[in-house]
């Protein structure tokens, strides 16, 4: 190790600007820099700035709060060591003898301290072996300059921040759910063709109205009754004949897109439901609610109103178009003048208003999730009494969408307007060139009378087609969120040819398991065998990876490394739902439905009888406190089981597994929040539950788990110990300064006690 606090002058074209400000970094002439990292963590986890570089001859640091540069020479011998904890990664410099440097970061940096553990490998080989160091294996993503995973072009980090405008053409995407119906829908076009024809018929009529009835009356000749007769009858006819078609054709198509629009709805949520817990981790709970929602029913008015109009619209202006010409060609082509005119001003405001109304969209969600947040943590609200806070959020978020309407319907309101006052000078133009058509025999009065029908039904169209732009490029913006998620695929995949378990013994096998969330290492190198009913108890710091482990046998996620088999069977080679059906799980907050005791109960298994709802929850001791409610096993449990205490929902939850009799039990810090007394109730509702299943515990209580066959002591996502609470005791190692540590806290409460208790305390509702 060297002290390098004047180098060589060299390049800083990799080095970042902010950096340049700092002490000099110098370097060989010959000398290139290939990576660069900022640590912004001291060896206290204090925040403080420093730097890594690698150059194609050393690697350079400047430690947190020091002024100079430090170099290593790359030599045979030296490695580069990253790993990553609890939001903290870690690079560590060693040779042969011993540890020469550490340096930490927040995972923010953790792409980049990647990069320089793999370009300081191919340098230090290219070094040691003379030959030219490969380029990187790796495409970078344009905008962040993070290598992208393999097989990928969208950057992982980017994804969130980057929105693709949505194109008109997904709409064409919705026939997959019109198909089931083309032969309604062609029906409804046949229909919309009848009745678009019959509201043709009237202006039609007038022209001998005009010219056979009205001005030859006018010129002094009687009036034929039988001719005003007949063609007063067809006014009436085609009138009744439009009403009638039109009503048979509003009816089957809305009945179609409704249809269209429940089956959108529920194909997003199954498939929803079907994505893994690490989709939902990125979303928020208001703006999924409000895709399957508001964005489905968008489409389904589009569907059912807008879209009708739009054929209607284009099946009057072609067939009117074909009427206008066959009456007066000179005519029909001044008629149509405007239409370039209307066609450019749509191609103009098209793309604005596909852009702002998804961006609209997604302002809306935020409103939502505000509601989201909010409404389901109002005892949190109103406990810290945060209302004030809350309503300033949600009025931020209103506003936010009005300044987003605002931007929108200033591009809006200027387009109507002009395609009306283009439609309206044409008809001036037709007025005028009709009367000169009049005025030189060119034409009759009733010609013209007829001509200025049809037009005036031509641009009402023409007008009526402009304003379809904006509820398209909404409908649009609606079905790319739909989407979006129709179109994820779940990280848990099934398999392509599954197996079958006819009987789960409940033996599981973790062999070499390593799990990565995002960049950051959560899981590694762990290996255990569980025998058959045996229980493990899953202890150690909180982040040291004991629910990430019983997600990963959950499958929840998938491995990133290695197998978990049980029986002897990969379980991604198993359906998930087959798979998880063997599975009992006991959270630390159970969730609770909207519904009565006896159907959260029976949740897991729906046509279970009575007597086995109440078994279970004998066997849970719930029955009691169950019994004193209301309506009993029928009593309603409010959202989230509000109505109910911690220990009350505890026990429901722990009945609702017994029902399922799962061969695999996961206890995840089941009686972590409750108090003592209510504790000794639900252990020995688990001592019931436990009894000859497969069981992983985790608690942190570590005289919960004085039952378990084996404890594993966890750290930084390692197994470090396995044995029996005496053995670890005696090693004097993890266990063993985890249980003192927690010793001593409870002899520090039981000091306190007195004082505590002279307290009074309310009793706990319907305690048992």
């Amino acid at each position: 190790m060297t002290r390098s606090p004047t180098l060589l002058p060299g390049s800083l074209a990799n080095v970042p600007d902010a950096w340049q400000a700092e002490p000099p970094l110098q370097l060989a002439p010959d000398e290139q820099i290939v990576a660069v990292l900022e640590t912004d963590l001291d060896v206290h986890l204090v925040f403080s700035s420093g730097q890594v570089v690698l150059t194609n001859r050393r690697l350079l640091a400047r430690p947190p709060g020091d002024t100079d540069w430090t170099a290593w020479p790359l030599r045979p011998g030296l490695s580069l060591q990253h790993h990553d904890h609890a939001g903290v990664g870690t690079l560590e410099l060693h040779d042969a003898t011993a540890r020469l440097a550490c340096w930490r970061f927040t995972l923010g940096h953790n792409v980049a301290a990647l990069r320089l553990v793999d370009r300081f490998a191919a340098e230090l080989t290219a070094r040691l072996s003379g030959q030219p160091v490969p380029p990187p294996d790796e495409t970078l993503c344009p905008t962040c300059r993070t290598p992208l995973p393999p097989d990928q072009e969208e950057c992982p980090l980017c994804g969130r921040e980057l929105h693709e405008a949505p194109s008109t053409w997904t709409l064409f995407r919705l026939w997959r759910f019109a198909r089931p119906y083309r032969g309604q829908l062609l029906a409804g076009f046949l229909l919309t063709l009848a009745a678009t024809g019959a509201t043709l018929v009237p202006p039609y009529l007038t022209m001998p109205l005009m010219d056979k009835v009205l001005i030859p009356y006018q010129n002094g000749q009687p009036i034929d009754t039988g001719v005003v007769a007949l063609l007063l009858a067809g006014l009436l006819a085609s009138a009744l004949l439009a009403w009638s078609l039109g009503w048979a054709r509003t009816y089957i198509l809305a009945l179609v897109s409704e249809r269209i629009g429940a089956d959108l709805r529920t194909t997003t949520y199954e498939h929803l439901l079907q994505l893994s817990l690490e989709y939902f981790g990125g979303k928020r709970t208001g703006d999924l609610m409000a895709r399957i929602g508001s964005e489905t029913d968008r489409i389904c008015v589009f569907l059912s109103l807008h879209l009708l109009d739009f054929l209607t619209d284009v099946l009057m202006i072609v067939m009117t178009a074909a009427i206008l010409f066959s009456i007066n060609p000179a005519l029909a082509l001044v008629t149509l003048l405007p239409l370039p005119f209307i066609a450019w001003m749509i191609h103009q405001v098209r793309d604005r208003l596909r852009t702002g109304f998804e961006k609209i969209d997604r302002v809306w969600s935020e409103v939502t999730n505000v509601l989201a947040d909010t409404i389901p943590g109002i005892r949190v609200v109103k406990a810290f009494a945060q209302e004030t806070r809350e309503a300033q959020r949600f009025r931020e978020a209103n506003r936010h969408n009005l300044a987003v309407n605002d931007r929108i319907n200033r591009t809006w309101s200027l387009f109507s307007p002009s395609v009306t006052l283009l439609t309206e000078i044409g008809l001036l133009v037709v007025w005028a060139f009709g009367i000169w058509q009049v005025a030189h025999d060119q034409i009759t009065v009733g010609v013209l009378t007829a001509f200025l029908a049809y037009i005036s039904r031509f641009y009402s169209r023409l007008d009526s087609m402009s304003r379809i732009v904006s509820v398209t490029q909404k409908a649009a913006a609606g079905a790319k969120r739909i989407f979006d998620i129709l179109d994820h695929v779940s990280s848990v995949p099934e398999p392509a040819k599954p197996q079958h378990l006819e009987r789960v013994q409940g033996r599981i096998e973790i062999r070499d398991a390593a799990f990565r969330y995002g960049n950051r290492g959560v899981i590694r190198g762990v290996s255990l065998s569980i025998q058959p009913g045996e229980m493990i108890g899953l202890v150690g710091h909180s982040g040291s990876g004991k629910s990430t482990l019983v997600n990963l046998i959950c499958r929840f996620y998938d491995l990133t490394e290695g197998t978990i088999r049980v029986d002897g069977v990969d379980i991604r080679s198993l359906r998930v739902a087959d798979y998880r059906r063997h599975i009992g799980l006991v959270l630390q907050e159970p969730f609770l439905f909207f519904g009565t005791i006896a159907e959260n109960i029976a949740y897991g298994k729906p046509d279970a009888s009575r007597a086995e709802i109440v078994a279970a929850a004998r066997a849970a001791h719930a029955h009691e406190f169950i019994l004193r409610l209301p309506q009993g096993y029928d009593s309603l449990v409010g959202e989230r089981g509000q109505g109910l205490s911690g220990g009350e929902r505890q026990r429901i939850s722990i009945a609702r597994a017994l029902l399922i009799d799962p061969r695999i039990l996961i206890l995840d810090e089941a009686t972590s929040s409750v108090d003592t007394e209510t504790e000794k109730e639900i252990q020995k509702a688990l001592d019931n539950l436990v009894r000859g299943r497969t069981t992983l515990a985790i608690a942190h209580r570590l005289s919960t788990l004085r039952r378990a066959d084996r404890l594993v002591v966890m750290d930084r996502g390692r197994i470090v110990e396995v044995g029996n609470h005496d053995d670890l005791m005696a090693r004097e190692g993890h266990y063993y300064r985890l249980y003192q540590a927690q010793a001593r806290n409870v002899d520090t409460d039981l000091d306190e006690q007195p004082a505590a208790s002279a307290e009074a305390k309310p009793p706990l509702k319907n305690a048992p």
